[in-house]
């Protein structure tokens, strides 16, 4: 999840990047992995004719069924248990019984679990049925610019070289990336430092050591990088009206690299998610 806008209060004190002992790293790894089966399964029940409300509950179900629980519920008094986020919503979309899902639609689904003390934190964007071919193109790009971004976390690598990875490889798609919001710390809480920017400079920022976790889920607009906040105080929308697209994956600094600690179930791994057009609850 990202609630991590630069004008809000920063995460932490100036106490040192938490650094996880191998016991912890194994509960962080079980938290995303839950995480993730959660979101590849919510993702396989989506389809046009389903409100945002309804994957609101089916995370609160599936969560439930896994042992965990939501951690966005109440956060900073966020409402909900997942955030929506369809078409022109950068982030932070709340579910709603009145937004309905259309053919053509995106929604990203942003899922973060507490289990045994620990947080997972993934999201994907979805299209619903048949989409126009730039905007499956704009998937693979989103979800490309995600995985440029994670290449680079190991040992001594530096927070800038993954907001340049990402930004350098955005740009040459034509595609711009959200600045005010970006990655951060997680594990005994949801958000921690460091702030994980999603465009930078090589060489520049905290340097990585193992043990530290962190999240990347660039935002990828095909217009502008402008965006504006809606009433609500929390939907976050491209200012232009343009389509935005996230992926978000947990991470782990290894000794030797990094390793992702939400990868989908093994069925899903090496395809991208759809969402179905003929399944549960109010489609028809």
């Amino acid at each position: 999840m990202v609630l991590d806008a630069l004008p809000r209060t920063p995460h932490g004190s100036a106490m040192p990047i938490e650094r996880f002992t191998e016991a912890e790293q194994a509960r962080l790894r079980e938290a995303g992995q839950v995480a993730a089966a959660t979101l590849a399964w919510v993702g396989s029940q989506l389809c046009a004719g389903m409100s945002t409300a309804d994957i609101d509950a089916l995370v609160r179900e599936d969560t439930r069924r896994r042992g965990g629980k939501p951690s966005q519920l109440g956060y900073h008094g966020f409402p909900a248990a997942v955030c929506t986020s369809v078409n022109d919503v950068v982030c932070h979309g709340i579910p709603s019984a009145t937004l309905i899902l259309r053919e053509g639609d995106l929604v990203n689904v942003d899922v973060t679990t507490l289990l045994d003390g620990f947080h997972g934190d993934t999201s994907a964007t979805f299209p619903i049925g048949r989409v126009a071919p730039e905007v499956e193109l704009l998937l693979t790009r989103a979800r490309a610019c995600r995985d440029v971004g994670i290449d680079q976390v190991g040992p001594d690598a530096r927070l800038g070289d993954i907001g340049a990875a990402i930004a350098t490889l955005a740009h040459s798609y034509g595609y711009s990336v959200v600045r005010e919001f970006g990655g951060h710390g997680i594990g005994r809480t949801m958000h921690a430092d460091p702030h994980v920017p999603h465009v930078g400079h090589r060489g520049r920022g905290l340097r990585l050591r193992p043990g530290m976790a962190l999240t990347i889920e660039p935002m990828i607009n095909v217009g502008s990088a402008g965006i504006a906040l809606d009433g609500d105080g929390w939907t976050v929308r491209t200012a232009d009206g343009s389509l935005s697209a996230q992926f978000e994956h947990t991470i782990l600094v290894t000794e030797t690299g990094h390793e992702v600690l939400t990868l989908p179930p093994a069925t899903l791994a090496q395809a991208p998610i759809q969402a179905q057009t003929n399944q549960p609850l109010s489609c028809g």
